[in-house]
């Protein structure tokens, strides 16, 4: 079974904030992009996308945990839940989308973002308007219509 994903939605003035990503393998058959985009390789040309601050849901994990831990591993930022707003696939996995609320603190990339980040595996922290969200190609493509509604 996959392991499942859960995402933090962290909105302030209209914006919500997204990390940014470029990331790019030597062969598209150890790119997880490439799988998702189906690329037909045998190089992986590079993936330009955004996705919300989230990742795996860990053994002995719920969801909401799992998405409070995440937020503060990459974004340093502290929070309730407020509620789930929608659940979903991210890579052929379970994907669970919760609404931050009571937020603290100033984000920052940290964690193994912030270990990871190179030329070929970048992260940016981004508070983004719905104009926006288009052109950084949110990742999976139904978060972005999700989220501008949300931000309506």
């Amino acid at each position: 079974m996959a392991i499942p994903r859960a995402a933090a939605v962290v909105m302030d003035a209209g914006k919500v904030l997204v990390i940014k990503r470029y990331l790019r393998h030597e062969r598209a058959d150890e790119c997880v992009m490439c799988e998702a985009f189906s690329a037909s390789g045998p190089r992986c040309e590079g993936h330009e996308y955004a996705v919300l601050p989230g990742g795996h849901v860990e053994a002995g994990e719920t969801p909401d945990e799992a998405a409070l831990r995440e937020l503060w591993e990459e974004t340093t930022l502290t929070a309730t839940i407020e509620r789930l707003l929608w659940t979903g696939t991210h890579n052929g996995r379970p994907a669970y989308y919760f609404l931050m609320e009571n937020v603290k603190g100033v984000a920052e990339l940290s964690g193994d973002e912030a270990a990871e980040h190179s030329e070929r595996n970048s992260f940016e922290l981004r508070w983004t308007s719905p104009e926006q969200l288009g052109e950084l190609g949110m990742h999976p493509a139904d978060v972005q219509v999700r989220l501008t509604e949300l931000l309506a």
